[in-house]
């Protein structure tokens, strides 16, 4: 079985009796193996715009500045939160990359149109340990939602074959019509959680980022399990995680280190 680096408690394990009444998944990372193409995105449209700067700025890490700055966020607080780190305020703006100068929407538009040409030209792979989750979960007669930050939440779906997989879906569209604010807030897994008639106390919420899992744990969910793909066990825990492993299929197991 998998290593993970924390027990798995026996109430989250697919197999037990008393496993939760609803789980919600994120995205990017967890579900499916796009947030390379998120962090190739960012790097390419943030190092543009650093290099016009006088002098030029250093260039976006595509590790540490997208963990902590961009990862599970909603584009326009990933610019905000990453231009901020650098001491760098701009004006909001419309997303009109015509105007006089960069804005904030205007880059996070120019972000997410690089990304859909990643997309499109290169589709998005589902995590094989991802899938075996969801699937024992979905056959074990459990409501599944996938809660994203991403405005591209259908046609990423449709790249993985994905699509019908969820009970109920929450992304960036879903988030501005309702007015949720993005992670690290619990808004949109509530509003999840609420799609499928379940308490959060009953729900298990399943992150790879730092900001998705302090969500679950503001949310006061019964479970948040963060996946080690790119942030570290310590990091998942910090923000929130009671449970970090490295391969999902570690929740499937009858023993795999339940307690």
């Amino acid at each position: 079985m998998a290593e993970t680096s924390t027990p798995v408690p026996r109430r989250v394990l697919v197999g037990d009796a008393a496993r939760p009444s609803a789980w919600l998944f994120d995205l990017d990372g967890v579900l499916t193996d796009t947030a390379t193409l998120h962090d190739r995105a960012w790097k390419a449209i943030f190092d543009r715009f650093l290099a016009s700067l006088d002098p030029p700025g250093r260039p976006f890490d595509p590790i540490e500045d997208y963990e902590r700055y961009v990862d599970g966020k909603p584009h326009n607080d990933g610019v905000r939160d990453f231009l901020a780190s650098r001491g760098i305020v701009l004006p909001e703006g419309t997303g009109d990359r015509r105007g006089p100068g960069p804005t904030v929407t205007g880059i996070a538009a120019t972000k997410n149109a690089r990304y859909l040409e990643l997309l499109a030209s290169e589709g998005a792979a589902v995590f094989p340990d991802a899938a075996a989750l969801l699937g024992a979960v979905r056959d074990a007669g459990r409501r599944c939602a996938v809660v994203t930050a991403s405005e591209n939440l259908g046609a990423v779906l449709r790249a993985a074959g994905l699509e019908g997989a969820f009970d109920a879906q929450v992304d960036g569209l879903v988030a501005k019509r309702h007015r949720l604010q993005g992670k690290p807030a619990p808004d949109t897994y509530l509003f999840g959680a609420a799609l499928l008639g379940a308490a959060p106390k009953d729900a298990v919420v399943v992150e790879d980022a730092p900001a998705g899992a302090a969500a679950g744990r503001a949310g006061g969910f019964g479970l948040v399990v963060g996946v080690a793909r790119r942030a570290s066990e310590e990091e998942l825990r910090s923000a929130g995680a009671d449970v970090v492993v490295r391969d999902l299929t570690t929740l499937l197991g009858p023993a795999g280190g339940g307690q």
